[in-house]
């Protein structure tokens, strides 16, 4: 791909990863970016990452051929009307929300359909801001584009290209039938999360038993509650007919479920649990998407200084890199102490084997 300017509104987690992504991609692009913390904009520059920090939202970004709109949506209306003055039309206006339809509609309303691409990167993290975002953050993950009906077919495919760039996969959908998608895969679960922590903190006990001994499985199923709170108020604020029509339907599936615990139904109980270990199952080869494959092992150790230290030893000294690796404290839902990430499954069983011919005791996770 011939060099292009890329400009950014907004450098935190998602903007700053799109960054590093095409600086890695395509060393030679030019990238500029504006953003409220002067301290991202100055790690950046220091990285070599973009190569012009703006102080405010002016003509810099009228060279931009893509541009991509990263600050909190809620801050969306006031930069496109900044933004207008300077707007090439050759530039592809882009944004990296988790909900369209407020950012379609308000492009519509701006005259703007002719340059506007929607975008929505199907990843991210618990963690947030340009000190947390890294190239590999899009790696096999759909990246979701919702164009309007009048940016030309081969601006729509030369973007498609550009997310492929930063190893993502791209996905082409109308913006309704995406918002409805991901209140179902991602924002009805944020709900669901938080409302089951919040469940746990108000019937624990005094003593706070319930969150001293709370385990893998509640942990797993939780963990996505500790996402930005701001960001997932204006989630339910801007999808909300969405997500209160899924609930509305969660609902009554949980009331079911309750009629038939309430008249210990074995048969129905065994079928929902069974249907959802099914489907949850057929996800598995699925490695790209918000639910991606996991290479995962854990091994007992002794509970002495240096086990740890010995076993990353090991495995490094057979150019094996880990992705993550972390202790289970509690082994409900997990056999061994040790758990170990890779990044794909050739490392995971190629570490399996190193291990075992020194007689630790493996157990194989694939989630």
């Amino acid at each position: 791909m011939a060099s292009f300017t890329c400009g950014f509104i907004g450098l935190g987690l998602i903007g700053g990863s799109i960054a590093k992504a095409l600086h890695t991609g395509i060393p030679d692009a030019r990238l500029i970016a504006y953003d409220t913390n002067a301290a991202s904009l100055r790690l950046a520059v220091q990285e070599g990452v973009i190569q012009e920090a703006c102080s405010e939202i002016g003509e810099s970004f009228g060279t931009c051929d893509y541009l991509f709109l990263c600050a909190p949506v809620s801050h969306n209306d006031q930069n496109l009307l900044t933004l207008k003055k300077y707007l090439s039309p050759e530039t592809i206006l882009t944004d990296v929300g988790s909900v369209k339809t407020g950012i379609h509609r308000h492009i519509e309303a701006m005259g703007l359909t002719k340059q506007f691409i929607g975008g929505h990167p199907m990843t991210g993290s618990e963690r947030f801001g340009y000190a947390n975002s890294k190239a590999s953050l899009f790696e096999n993950a759909y990246y979701i584009l919702t164009p309007t009906g009048e940016v030309p077919t081969e601006k729509i495919s030369a973007y498609q290209t550009l997310v492929q760039t930063m190893g993502a996969i791209p996905l082409v959908l109308p913006y309704e039938q995406h918002d409805y998608i991901t209140a179902a895969i991602s924002h009805l679960p944020h709900v669901i999360a938080a409302s089951l922590v919040n469940l746990v903190k108000n019937s624990d006990s005094r003593e706070g038993i319930m969150k001293m001994i709370a385990a893998g499985g509640f942990k797993d199923i939780t963990r996505i509650a500790s996402s930005s709170p701001a960001m997932w108020q204006q989630i339910c604020m801007t999808n909300t007919q969405n997500i209160s029509s899924l609930l509305e339907k969660y609902i009554r599936d949980l009331q079911a479920f309750k009629q038939e615990l309430d008249g210990k139904e074995a048969d129905s109980l065994y079928r929902f649990f069974d249907d959802a270990r099914a489907y949850r199952e057929s996800f598995i080869n699925v490695s790209s998407g918000p639910i991606k494959t996991e290479h995962v092992i854990t091994v007992d150790i002794a509970d002495r200084p240096g086990s740890i230290a010995a076993i990353a030893s090991l495995l490094a000294d057979h150019d094996i890199s880990i992705k993550n690796i972390g202790i289970n404290h509690n082994r409900e839902l997990a056999e061994g102490a040790l758990r170990i990430e890779f990044y794909e499954d050739a490392a995971s069983a190629r570490a399996e084997q190193v291990l075992k011919d020194q007689s630790y005791s493996i157990h194989t996770k694939k989630m």
